[in-house]
């Protein structure tokens, strides 16, 4: 049985489970609320600060929406529902120290950046962010990861959400990935420099809010605006996941995952995600035929004959 409760957000009241977080409470109410490391399907981390809201009543302080429940708020002195604002100028403040604080050792390094075009940086902190910085020092600059062929690094442009993390730890199911060291020298790194070996990690470069993790076969090769997209299923296994084929003119560029909560949640393998190259190459140099139980090189046409009386035999 759901717990039923009003709230107050920018003067509407709306009535939702008491389970859910500020943050889910303002989406169903159509407010939006910024976040970087808040994610649906990942445990909640509520370290980037960005979702900060102002609960009227409550500590002189923004509160991390994505890691309070709408049941841990007090109603008012005569029973009125608890007051959510998300526009108010204490608001606004800190959403704009958080900005700048996560762009003091971001590289301004858009125009270069796969990422840019899509990238949720860029457009909260068009949103929401100063115009300058007071910041004139040195920016920080750490070492790029070897994650293997398929993920792209370049570390110095990690804000530490923690997305990835969270994502090879609890849905992809491997312990390869963490932060170390405190403060200044914090950083997302994979244990002993290990490469990943999970088939889903192609899912974190859709994770990554900045251009941190970018994919490796794609990268340098479109942006996002050239690009038509058109959803489609994959059929690279039995799931038939949801995607959306992004094509430049006559060419497919990418796979990316499209949402569907009953078959793939927002997730696709590693196989649908990379198999676009075979669109665009011929990875096979030469095929063969069996004969008297053995393989034997053959021609093209020789091997399409064969596979096509085989299926009519079928």
């Amino acid at each position: 049985m759901s717990d039923l409760r009003k709230i107050n957000i920018d003067g509407q009241e709306i009535e939702v489970d008491g389970a859910m977080t500020l943050i889910q409470a303002c989406e169903q109410a159509g407010v939006e609320v910024p976040r970087f490391c808040y994610h649906e399907r990942l445990s909640i981390a509520g370290n980037c600060r960005m979702c900060l809201v102002e609960v009227v009543g409550g500590p002189p302080k923004p509160a991390a929406s994505c890691a309070m429940q709408v049941r841990d708020l007090r109603p008012g002195p005569e029973g009125q529902a608890p007051v959510v604002k998300t526009n108010s100028p204490m608001v606004k403040k800190a959403r704009e120290g958080v900005m700048e604080f996560l762009l003091i050792n971001h590289p301004l390094d858009c125009p270069i950046c796969d990422q840019g075009g899509e990238c949720d940086l860029q457009d909260q902190a068009m949103a929401y962010g100063l115009s300058g910085t007071r910041f004139k020092e040195a920016k920080r600059a750490v070492d790029d990861l070897d994650l293997g062929p398929l993920v792209g690094t370049a570390m110095t442009r990690c804000i530490s959400c923690t997305r990835c993390v969270r994502f090879t730890t609890e849905v992809a199911g491997i312990t390869q990935m963490g932060q170390t060291g405190r403060g200044e020298d914090a950083e997302i790194t994979s244990y002993l420099n290990q490469t990943l070996d999970s088939n889903m990690q192609g899912n974190i470069i859709d994770l990554c809010p900045v251009g941190a993790l970018t994919s490796k076969p794609y990268a340098f090769t479109a942006r996002p605006w050239e690009l038509t997209k058109t959803e489609s299923i994959d059929v690279m296994d039995a799931l038939g996941s949801n995607i959306r084929v992004d094509t430049k003119g006559r060419e497919v560029m990418r796979f990316l995952p499209r949402n569907h909560d009953g078959v793939n949640e927002e997730w696709i393998s590693d196989k649908t995600r990379f198999v676009w190259d075979g669109l665009r190459r011929q990875r096979l140099d030469r095929p063969y035929v069996r004969e008297n139980g053995k393989l034997r090189p053959a021609t093209w046409p020789e091997a399409l004959t064969k596979a096509a009386e085989a299926l009519k035999g079928a």
